[in-house]
């Protein structure tokens, strides 16, 4: 087979890869990067007796983000400020049931984030993509009990902190019109109306730009923290609406159109029930006009 073959058949797999990649890692740079290392080793290995390459694409992109994972864990702990996932663009046309919406929503990958590398990936493919245990043992190189276990253990552990998530996409829509028109006013009674009384705000500045160093807890707190927001925004200030993660949410970009900050929302119950703020630089390259 030729190189050309090869890369038709890689991209034909892209959009499927980059999918599980984000979830494992929360990166979508990372993601790129996992799935263009997965193509290169399949160039290197050829089609030549691979009688299913998008399984073999898969479990390749699987062992490669485990690896960052691991990796990961150690970069996270010298992190300055709250991590947040970089913030993902979603298509609000696309087709996909509740499950695979919510498995990309900023507050469930938060709680991804508290798992074991081996328990994120095992949770992931079997819960997430379905993938069977005898996959996993050839993903993790553990016996079949093994991958049990560890599917069992963070399944349990994502129910217990598992987030409440809004079902239906008119109430996501509604709710994060109001939040963001509230915002932008910098209406505190109106941001009120709109928050759910445990609300909660995070920033994620990386300890390059400023932002807060710790989670803001309660309606009132908040609100008044976005309404300043509000009203000291500067007069060219580009804020744009956005499906990110599969919720309306807010790009504020600079008047060069350099991306200054993404509010990516948590909708439960008709209300805000978090307000994620992504402004580390590094995690908004990807989002420029």
């Amino acid at each position: 087979m030729t190189t050309t073959t090869i890369a038709s058949v890689a991209e034909h797999h892209r959009s499927a890869l980059l999918g599980v990649a984000y979830r494992l890692l929360g990166s979508v740079a990372d993601a790129e990067d996992a799935v263009q290392e997965a193509f290169v080793r399949l160039e290197g290995h050829g089609l030549e007796g691979l009688d299913n390459v998008g399984g073999w694409l898969h479990r390749v992109t699987s062992r490669i983000c485990l690896d960052r994972l691991r990796s990961a864990m150690v970069r996270r702990e010298v992190y300055v400020g709250p991590w947040l996932p970089e913030p993902l663009v979603t298509d609000h046309e696309r087709d996909d049931p509740v499950e695979q919406e919510e498995s990309v929503a900023m507050a469930f990958l938060v709680v991804l984030e508290s798992l074991s590398p081996a328990e994120r990936v095992a949770f992931v493919l079997h819960d997430v993509f379905g993938f069977d245990h005898a996959e996993l043992a050839d993903i993790l190189d553990r016996s079949h009990a093994a991958c049990r276990q560890l599917v069992s253990r963070a399944r349990s552990h994502v129910r217990t902190r598992r987030p409440r998530f809004e079902a239906d996409a008119a109430t996501r829509a509604e709710v994060a019109h109001r939040f963001l028109e509230s915002t932008r006013t910098g209406e505190v009674v109106e941001l009120l109306a709109v928050l759910a009384p445990d609300v909660v705000m995070q920033a994620d500045g990386g300890g390059k730009v400023a932002a807060v160093r710790k989670p803001l807890h309660g309606a009132l707190r908040v609100a008044r923290f976005l309404a300043g927001l509000g009203r000291k925004a500067p007069p060219d200030v580009i804020v744009e609406v956005a499906m990110l993660n599969g919720t309306p949410g807010m790009l504020v970009r600079h008047a060069d159109g350099t991306p200054e900050s993404a509010f990516v929302l948590d909708v439960a119950d008709g209300h805000v029930v978090g307000v994620n703020v992504v402004r580390n630089p590094d995690k908004l390259a990807h989002l420029r006009a």
